[in-house]
């Protein structure tokens, strides 16, 4: 298995790549383009996803008995991913809106 450090940054990395797809969706919807905004949105899910796999791996490897170091670029990676999931269902919310409102421009 690869080191520790370098799962924790994948996860750090999928986790930062879906905040960052959740927010151009919500640039591509504010301009009315819906379907680049879901496609966006979609590759958001694809990173969380991803990423959850990779918090899910090392969950597993700690086996709730704290084996594995807390340090701080373990924090930073698991608030990266859950502000990725909240900015997700947010934007979610938000081109739900767009849609309804009419485009000003």
């Amino acid at each position: 298995m690869e080191d520790l450090e370098s799962i924790i940054m994948e996860l750090l990395v999928n986790a930062g790549s879906a905040r960052s797809q959740a927010l151009t969706a919500l640039q591509l919807a504010r301009k009315g383009d819906f379907a680049a905004a879901e496609q966006a949105m979609e590759e958001s899910r694809e990173f969380v996803k991803h990423a959850h796999k990779i918090q899910t791996q090392l969950i597993g490897l700690d086996e709730g008995t704290g084996k594995l170091p807390v340090n701080l670029i373990t924090v930073h990676s698991q608030d990266h991913l859950m502000n990725a999931m909240v900015i997700q269902d947010l934007a979610g919310d938000m081109i739900e809106l767009y849609r309804r409102l009419p485009l000003i421009n």
